[in-house]
């Protein structure tokens, strides 16, 4: 089978294409015929060594596609099951192998390309308005990178539940984007200062929540834009870790909250994990959620799917086609 390769860590170059050996799924884990897998963030994170890892390594946790056959002990799905997950081990490839308790099934109205696009985001998306500061009707919260893979499924949530949303995002080609996924107001942070914006559209009282997936360039002055005891998730750091401060600034900005919280937490037993996932892909099957798929690569262009992410050149998801 081909497969994408890092041998030393670094910048996109580093992804080569190579042929290895079919693997065998051991005790508990399922072999996966990849049909897609998405490209996020966490792959660049592991791609330049920020996060640990043995090299050499395949990257890729989101997958989807059919069963080609299960180890010993597994219970939870069989061969020719449609399945998805966010812990495939190396889905930059034709196949890869997968714990069986965390393939989770791909209603019939669901393409594999679609549930490849939404699993990850769409479950990240659905932990931060519904746990981790749980949205109300009333409430205002600040979305950066709006118009991103997580950011369109987030509008489209916090709007769901009944929440004000305010959108950052680059380009007016993103702005529409974020408006149709339900952001009331957008924000562009390249022309304007995203502050000074937030507290004209609140009269200063700020919002009770900032989703920043952006981290270093953004976080400071996000904590500048919540209200009182308001709370600041910090869900990523596209544009670099944030730089280490003193706690203090919490309490003399307003008592506020913060967090930095991650999907294996949200979704740490199989129940919690079908439960999060299956609201996200009833909401994909009845056309209550939509997944913007920016753009899909073949896997040998892995690469160029990189580079295109971190340059912040696409809208929605972005995949490998093996």
């Amino acid at each position: 089978m081909q497969a994408i390769r890092v041998h030393r860590f670094g910048g996109p170059e580093v992804l080569q294409v190579e042929d290895l050996p079919l693997p065998e799924p051991g005790p508990g884990e399922a072999l996966l015929k990849v049909e897609a897998a998405g490209v996020n963030f966490i792959d660049v994170y592991h791609r330049e060594g920020l996060y640990p890892g043995q090299l050499p390594l395949t990257l890729g946790r989101e997958a989807a596609g059919t069963v080609e056959r299960v180890g010993a002990g597994v219970t939870t799905c069989r061969a020719g099951d449609r399945v998805v997950s966010e812990t495939v081990r190396g889905g930059y490839a034709q196949y890869a192998l997968a714990p069986a308790e965390r393939l989770v099934p791909v209603p019939e109205q669901v393409s594999s390309r679609r549930a490849a696009a939404v699993l990850l985001q769409g479950m990240t998306a659905h932990y931060l308005a519904y746990a981790t500061y749980r949205l109300a009707t009333g409430d205002t919260c600040l979305v950066h990178a709006a118009a991103g893979g997580l950011g369109l499924l987030l509008c489209q949530m916090a709007s769901r539940i009944g929440a004000r949303v305010i959108g950052t995002v680059s380009t007016e080609e993103k702005a529409e984007l974020a408006r149709q996924a339900g952001a009331h107001e957008v924000i562009l942070y390249t022309r304007s200062d995203f502050l000074e914006d937030v507290r004209r559209l609140t009269g200063g009282a700020g919002v009770q929540v900032v989703y920043d997936s952006v981290g270093r360039t953004t976080f400071l002055k996000g904590l500048d834009c919540l209200a009182r005891r308001g709370m600041m998730v910090l869900c990523g750091q596209s544009s670099g870790p944030v730089e280490p401060f003193d706690p203090q600034l919490l309490n003399a900005k307003g008592s506020l909250f913060l967090t930095r919280p991650t999907l294996a937490h949200y979704t740490a037993t199989r129940e919690e994990l079908l439960a999060r996932a299956g609201d996200v892909l009833r909401w994909v099957a009845d056309g209550s959620l939509e997944v913007r798929i920016g753009g899909d690569f073949p896997l040998a262009r892995a690469a160029e799917a990189h580079r295109e992410l971190e340059a912040r050149r696409t809208t929605g998801k972005v995949l490998l086609i093996p």
